[in-house]
């Protein structure tokens, strides 16, 4: 039961995640534009008000939109004499529990998330690579100095933004942005070489060993 449950817990995370890749892509420009409004209103609205605030006025705006529409197709109904039926039946039949065969795979992506990341984590912080911890502690001290200048909301709300417009100037630019990241890696790898070659034997070490 459960190897015929997996395909489609995998098809449907592949489907969520083009989904994703085509509203970031602005495949369908009409859907990228709502869902980058909606998630930048959202995060905009979180960064000067409460989260409790916030999802009050969502919650609120969404019931006026729904109430006024149920009275209206209620009028309507009435007025035209049909038995058309509460207007959102379709919504309220639909069946939205979670099978068990959803919650047990979703808890088994939980469990490897979270063991790659704890090896990830024991690795980096005991240093059994040298080069990827300096890595991490110089995003980690690049991190402070950003901490110390943006919230974690208004990181967010940078990062929204880079989520929706990276993808368009990329494709503009693309050739100019190849040849400028290209240039870029080599010349980091060229650094972090020389900083490695130049470290003790004893304390040097690569991913080959």
């Amino acid at each position: 039961m459960e190897h015929s449950s997996s395909p489609n817990h995998s098809s449907s995370s592949k489907d969520l995640f083009q989904t994703a890749v085509q509203l970031i892509h602005w495949r369908e420009p009409k859907k990228s534009a709502a869902a980058f409004s909606l998630s930048l209103m959202v995060l905009v609205a979180v960064a000067t008000l409460s989260v409790i605030s916030v999802v009050s006025y969502l919650l609120l705006a969404c019931l006026c939109i729904t109430i006024t529409f149920r009275v209206y197709k209620s009028v309507i109904q009435a007025v035209q004499k049909s038995d058309e039926g509460h207007p959102f039946r379709f919504q309220l039949d639909r069946d939205m529990s979670v099978s068990s065969e959803s919650a047990r795979h979703l808890a088994e992506q939980c469990r490897t998330h979270l063991n790659w990341f704890s090896v990830q984590t024991r690795r980096l912080l005991l240093v059994e690579d040298l080069v990827d911890s300096l890595k991490l502690a110089a995003v980690m001290w690049l991190m402070t100095y950003i901490g110390a200048v943006f919230n974690g909301v208004t990181i967010l709300i940078l990062a929204d933004v880079i989520f929706f417009t990276t993808p368009l100037i990329y494709w503009k630019k693309k050739s100019q942005i190849d040849r400028h990241v290209e240039l870029l890696r080599s010349n980091l790898e060229k650094v972090l070489q020389r900083l490695q070659d130049r470290l003790p034997g004893a304390v040097r070490w690569t991913k080959a060993e």
